[in-house]
């Protein structure tokens, strides 16, 4: 996979809708390293590159890759469509308290 850009971070942020605080804590990655890298300010290893990544995709965001017969670029897209992420939502906040769950 190829590193992560400036862009494509911020793109794949907004999207999922996460701070870079919630974001750096998910990847254990500093956030000023995440905003001067969104900023193109700082470069990221190919170590951090995968971090962020797959934090972001946990969050629903999907990597389009680039299609150079269709003349498409790289991007992102959420995993899942309105009415998915809603009902997601719903079952989240659903239940009574927290506790284990082991059987």
């Amino acid at each position: 996979m190829p590193l992560i850009t400036a862009d494509l971070a911020r793109a794949a942020r907004a999207l999922a809708q996460v701070s870079l605080r919630v974001l750096a804590e998910h990847t254990g990655l500093d956030k000023t390293l995440l905003r001067d890298m969104e900023r193109g300010r700082r470069a990221v290893t190919a170590e951090e590159s995968e971090l962020l990544r797959g934090a972001l995709e946990d969050f629903g965001v999907e990597f389009l890759p680039v299609d150079e017969e269709a003349g498409v670029g790289y991007g992102v897209r959420q995993k899942f469509n309105p009415r998915t992420v809603k009902r997601l939502e719903n079952w989240e906040n659903e239940g009574g308290p927290v506790a284990e769950d082991d059987i």
